[in-house]
């Protein structure tokens, strides 16, 4: 479709007009709402600021959007996100996200359970779900619009891109009332002429670290996985980008992460003919001084073009799209126990409604088979499919605007 138009005070400015940061401005924080007009009679959205004032749908209204719009998300149950939604990720009106995890994000060192007679408790907490380190992955990568596709970003995907676009989705995410964009590092493009600065600012990002009051917070690094070496000590850990600022690890721990991610490390030395990224998110404390060790870590694989994959299979499908120059979302799974469930791909230039693209691949679990030939089953007859055992059926056609 054309460039986004907002209504706003009565007049329409398209997404790139000059005079739309300045209407922006007379309007921030108002009761003044824009209005997307990608449907008839719009979406109501709100204005944010970051570097630029920035219009952003409102909390659940995606799905309300055109497909071809840059506002439009998949509706909640289409990914794992519906299960975590209103109970791990709750949403304020006007965007900000308070996220429940399952990690400690601050420890106490030598605290003690207490001993003694059981006391009467004076409230009862309801137990909610959390959640893990790989679904807070997947919601950044959504929210930063890493797991959407249009002809627009082809060339455009680097680590300039992945470390600016991963702080800013962090800015409005709280955990236990901290702003995740605080602990987040996402490392710099790695320049040799540069690298002094770059280390200098990453000391002074993770100098949070520090423990303080007695309290040992925590921070998280995001980035790709290039290698573990072995030490006297453990394992070194290195992340592409962070070439003199390995993360820690004891051996026995980085065992279990390669039984547990197995088939994600494997996936790059698999015969795709497709490059594959293994992306890390390493919840990390301070050993001593500017030693960095890992607590929890968590890995996902991606396309080249950072488009998380939930494994091989997908890639055919991801560049194939991405050669045929469509447009798409891909839904992410979350913490939910199956992605089979879930369309592969949502095939967003096709119309008034994304149409559902599904893989079935061989090497599935059988469990994982059947989900997906009943989730097939459940859809449209003329439902796209494709057996990876088989040729890829042509795409529908694309709706042109």
């Amino acid at each position: 479709m054309d460039a986004q138009r907002f209504s706003i005070k009565g007049r329409v400015f398209k997404a790139d007009d000059a005079l739309l940061q300045a209407i922006l401005a007379q309007i921030h924080e108002t009761p003044e709402r824009p209005r997307c007009l990608c449907v008839s009679g719009g979406v109501e959205m709100y204005v944010a600021h970051h570097t630029k004032f920035v219009v952003k749908r409102m909390p659940e209204t995606g799905s309300l959007h055109h497909p071809g719009c840059p506002s439009f998300e998949p509706a909640l149950q289409q990914s794992g996100l519906g299960e975590l939604m209103g109970d791990a990720v709750l949403e304020s009106a006007l965007g900000n996200v308070e996220l429940r995890v399952n990690f400690a994000w601050t420890r106490m060192p030598g605290r003690s359970i207490p001993h003694g007679e059981p006391q009467e408790a004076p409230e009862v907490e309801v137990p909610h779900r959390r959640m893990s380190l790989r679904a807070l992955m997947h919601f950044l990568f959504e929210r930063a619009g890493f797991n959407r596709w249009s002809p627009a970003m082809q060339g455009k995907r680097n680590q300039g891109v992945l470390h600016k676009y991963l702080l800013e989705a962090a800015e409005e995410v709280s955990i236990k009332g901290v702003v995740l964009a605080e602990r987040l590092y996402v490392p710099e493009p790695f320049s040799e002429t540069t690298r002094v600065s770059e280390a200098q600012r990453r000391r002074e990002k993770l100098a949070v670290l520090r423990s303080r009051a007695g309290l040992s917070p925590a921070a998280i690094v995001m980035g790709e996985f290039k290698v573990s070496e072995v030490t006297p000590l453990g394992r070194r850990v290195w992340i592409k980008h962070m070439p003199d600022a390995p993360l820690l690890i004891s051996a026995k721990a980085w065992k279990r992460i390669e039984r547990v991610f197995a088939a994600l490390f494997e996936a790059r030395d698999a015969d795709t003919g497709h490059k594959v990224r293994l992306v890390m998110a390493a919840l990390i404390r301070a050993r001593r001084e500017d030693t960095y060790e890992i607590d929890v870590a968590s890995l996902m694989l991606t396309s080249e073009h950072w488009i998380p994959v939930e494994g091989v299979h997908e890639l055919p499908l991801i560049h194939a799209l991405v050669e045929q120059q469509r447009r798409f979302v891909k839904p992410l799974r979350y913490d939910a126990k199956s992605a089979a469930a879930f369309p592969n791909v949502l095939l967003l230039d096709v119309g008034e409604a994304p149409v559902p693209l599904h893989v079935v691949s061989t090497f599935m679990d059988p469990k994982e088979q059947a989900v997906k030939v009943s989730a097939l089953k459940a859809c449209d007859p003329a439902v796209w499919g494709w057996q990876t055992s088989e040729s890829m059926p042509a795409f529908p056609v694309r709706e042109r605007s």
